[in-house]
């Protein structure tokens, strides 16, 4: 039974990549002595055996697998059966569900041709953590028994694409990988001149049971007879790069067309790809891929979003101005964050009686909500299981003279943050939220009461019961600032800013960690109206920068030369068990600085607000350069910069400041190349 073409290819695979119960993979048919199957497409699970097809789909010769196919001519006659498949721990651009263990299965087949009736295994391509097996019935006039060629299985389990061929002839089997140099056995059992086909199905992924489904993806799937095909399917040395090369052999196999159509490669209808700008993302175009040219990058539409599959190294190109956002009045403070089914939003500080919520909304932010504050300084966005909370630090007592800063809890019904719990503070600078050990925390720096900078900052901890935060610990401070929160292993850290004493900006700001239900002091930093910590991490160093302010003595006359100081960079010394002094990097009364990354580079931006002469001071962005530190790359000019934040949309990288100078805020864009 000769294969027929199916009237629409590119439907079947559509298909396919959509749902389980897939159509059967297309099969095309040449002029060469036997058929060739080339299929590709994503295989993130295997529930059914609806991944497979009869064989007599495959080849023309019937209930016999075609002599042409098995019986090859010499010197060098091979089956190759190329394989482009990634570890099944598959990263997620790759969109495959990994396994849940890093160990594979025993065995987990590629590809099976099984008889259905009696159950019975003909031929297979199986692997395991330390072998790949060709399997393969033989049979002679004493009963039939299944051969196994073994090969030491090549390292697969690295989330990395790879391309496997095995090319059989008569008693040589041989298996190239990744187009490297090819492994030989010469086996006592040669392949069978001929096997019976009759009533048989071909498996992609499986062995028809359950029990030793592939868990990893398999993009192409090539069957050739003739000579060693394995320089004709290896385009390209570099295996990252040929696992999208289309072989030289592959171009002359054209399905045949119908009627007046134009003639179509089988990889060609089998897989939809869109150039150009970037196409919409519905249910139309659900499982197909898109090639942005301008990124070099592939993409897949899973849903409503394009989720990048293969993309080059992305890199910060320059930054450019996108939105200019006006507020109601000078932002001391910006939190940027995601509200899930809501969107994203940025809540501003503003010093006089009124905050605002902005919802990004077709490309920029557009006002959303307004809350009554006190010269809020700050917000912070932290959840509690389902609860999304939104807490600001007033500075300044309402009009009845009060003096208390509020959380608000994000209503589903209202789709607006409501008022949930008042806390008393003293002219708070900063709320930070965490977790330890299942256990939800907040932490207030409390800057001053009346005059004296000198007071208790604390520690609240969520009472699930009463569900409101309760006092559980206070520490003492000068003039706080910021606090910042960080993990290093099991242990759980508390940084606090200290600004001023009442007398001095010239103090030491400290480090906590939490030993025994309680945070104890774990290091002192001598700082200069220290205002902001940042934690953040490159591979597995451990980084904590300051920002130092100003330096300022009651018994001292203040020069213009006291903002522009040094700020600090410290990196842990895991033997020492402390920070040590790493870097440090000339600012102007830096207030904050702010941690991100661009594909594979590190970058820090610091807000600089004032030089001693003038509020126009260029804030700078820092690229992590290695053995050289963190290195100025680009100037932002700035006017009495207070803090940035950092944050990512579908379109690509961004950064927003906040001046506590004027009621303007800027959206710049990252541009990569």
């Amino acid at each position: 039974m000769s294969p027929s073409r199916p009237q629409s290819p590119a439907a079947d695979l559509a298909c396919h990549l959509r749902a389980s119960q897939a159509q059967v993979p297309p099969v095309t048919r040449s002029s060469q002595p036997a058929s060739v199957l080339t299929w590709a497409g994503w295989l993130p699970s295997l529930r059914t055996a609806s991944e497979s097809f009869p064989v007599s789909r495959l080849f023309a010769s019937g209930d016999q697998m075609p002599r042409p196919l098995l019986h090859l001519p010499r010197p060098s006659p091979h089956l190759p059966h190329p394989l482009a498949i990634p570890a099944p721990q598959c990263p997620a651009p790759h969109l495959t569900r990994p396994t849940p263990s890093p160990l594979l299965q025993k065995n987990e087949y590629l590809l099976a041709v099984v008889a259905e009736e009696r159950d019975s295994l003909l031929l297979g391509l199986r692997y395991s953590p330390t072998q790949l097996h060709f399997l393969f019935l033989s049979e002679d006039g004493a009963g039939a028994w299944q051969t196994r060629v073994s090969f030491r299985s090549p390292a697969l389990v690295d989330g990395q694409w790879h391309v496997l061929v095995l090319a059989v002839s008569e008693g040589s089997f041989s298996l190239t990988t990744d187009c490297g140099p090819a492994v030989d056995i010469m086996a006592d059992m040669p392949f069978p001149a001929t096997l019976s086909v009759r009533g048989a199905r071909f498996f992609i992924g499986s062995r028809r049971r359950t029990k030793g489904r592939f868990t990893g993806l398999v993009r192409q799937l090539v069957l050739l007879p003739g000579s060693d095909a394995t320089p004709r399917l290896c385009p390209c040395m570099n295996p990252e790069l040929a696992v999208l090369s289309i072989p030289a052999i592959l171009h002359g196999l054209t399905g045949k067309p119908e009627d007046n159509e134009v003639l179509k490669y089988p990889y060609e209808t089998d897989m939809k790809v869109t150039l150009g700008p970037r196409p919409p993302c519905t249910k139309a175009e659900d499982a197909q891929f898109w090639f942005d040219a301008s990124r070099k990058g592939l993409y897949l539409c899973v849903g409503s979003e394009w989720v990048s599959v293969l993309a080059a190294k992305e890199r910060l190109d320059y930054v450019e101005e996108h939105q200019s956002l006006f507020t109601n009045s000078e932002t001391l403070g910006i939190e940027v964050f995601v509200i899930p089914e809501a969107g994203l939003f940025v809540a501003t500080a503003n010093r006089k009686t009124t905050s605002a919520i902005y919802k990004w909304t077709d490309g920029k932010f557009a006002s959303y909500q307004d809350i009554p504050t006190h010269q809020a300084q700050s917000w912070r966005h932290f959840t509690i299981g389902k609860k999304i909370f939104l807490a600001v630090a007033n500075f300044e007592p309402n009009e009845k003279g009060q003096e208390f800063s509020v959380i608000y809890k994000w209503s589903q019904r209202r789709l607006r943050f409501t008022p949930y719990q008042r806390v008393p503070t003293h002219s708070a600078r900063d709320w930070e939220a965490f977790e330890v050990a299942g256990e939800h925390f907040l932490a207030v720096a409390n800057h001053r009461e009346g005059d004296n900078h000198n007071i208790d900052s604390v520690i609240y901890k969520w009472n699930p019961g009463t569900r409101l935060f309760e006092a559980n610990q206070t520490i003492a401070t000068s003039g706080a600032y910021d606090w910042e929160f960080f993990t290093v292993g099991p242990y759980a850290f508390l940084a606090v800013a200290n600004a001023f004493n009442g007398t001095s900006t010239r103090l030491k700001s400290h480090l906590y960690v939490r030993l025994g239900g309680s945070f104890q002091l774990f290091q002192s930093f001598l700082t200069f109206g220290a205002a902001d910590w940042e934690v953040f991490h490159i591979g597995e160093r451990v980084f904590l920068a300051v920002a130092n302010s100003h330096r300022y003595d009651v018994e001292m006359r203040v020069q213009n030369d006291s903002y522009v100081i040094n700020s600090v960079i410290y990196e842990l010394n895991v033997t020492a068990q402390t920070f040590v002094r790493f870097q440090e990097i000339r600012t102007c009364s830096a207030l904050d600085w702010e941690f991100f990354s661009v594909g594979e580079d590190y970058f820090l931006v610091v807000a600089n607000s004032f030089d001693g002469n003038t509020f126009s001071v260029n804030s700078i962005i820092y690229r992590w350069q290695g053995y050289e530190g963190f290195v100025a790359v680009h100037s932002l000019p700035t006017f009495g910069c207070r803090d940035w934040e950092a944050f990512r949309t579908a379109a690509g990288s961004y950064l927003v400041y906040s001046s506590a100078k004027e009621p303007l805020s800027r959206v710049l864009k990252l541009r990569t190349g």
